[in-house]
């Protein structure tokens, strides 16, 4: 039994959860460090809400980062996977 998917792109529950759950708890805790982006892939992303972050002393960056993590949390596995790891969704 494949825990990741198989070679057509499918993917089983456990990995949509646990990157969903990873993404979200990252953005609550870490979001004025921008560490959900670089872990999704979003590395130019990543980069602006840092900077952000950096100019803002964390206020923007943070409030991003704790908006985002709610938003991945709330979304059901598929809808987040569809959203933001097919169709690569940088922003809320």
């Amino acid at each position: 039994m494949e825990v990741y998917g198989n070679n057509q792109g499918n993917y089983n529950q456990p990995y949509r959860s646990e990157k969903k759950v990873a993404a979200g708890i990252l953005a609550i805790l870490l979001g004025g460090l921008a560490i959900h982006k670089f872990y999704l892939g979003y590395t130019k992303a990543g980069i602006i809400q840092l900077i952000l972050s950096i100019v803002t002393c964390g206020t923007i960056g943070g409030l991003i980062g704790l908006i985002e993590g709610i938003i991945y949390l709330t979304k059901s596995d598929e809808e987040f996977d569809r959203t933001y790891v097919q169709n690569q969704k940088e922003w809320f």
